[in-house]
């Protein structure tokens, strides 16, 4: 059961993290992580980059996956 409900937090957070990262691709808004923001915790900067990371990553196995598949076509 705890193992079930981590794994669907999980999966939550790189959803909006790929949500993210397609919203920065589309438009080019980022969320704004200035080091002088976080010069007590350099650690939750690390963090948030690594998270934001695993965003682009997922969106880009995404596209991979979907551009191989039959499923799928691009329109320009």
């Amino acid at each position: 059961m705890v193992l079930g409900r981590l794994t669907h937090y999980a999966f939550d957070a790189v959803l909006i993290s790929a949500f993210l990262a397609g919203i920065r691709r589309s438009t080019g808004l980022t969320p704004s992580i200035k080091a002088d923001t976080f010069k007590d915790q350099p650690t939750i900067q690390k963090a948030i980059e690594n998270y934001l990371w695993v965003g682009e990553w997922s969106m880009d196995m995404g596209v991979a996956v979907f551009s191989n598949s039959p499923w799928f076509e691009r329109k320009r």
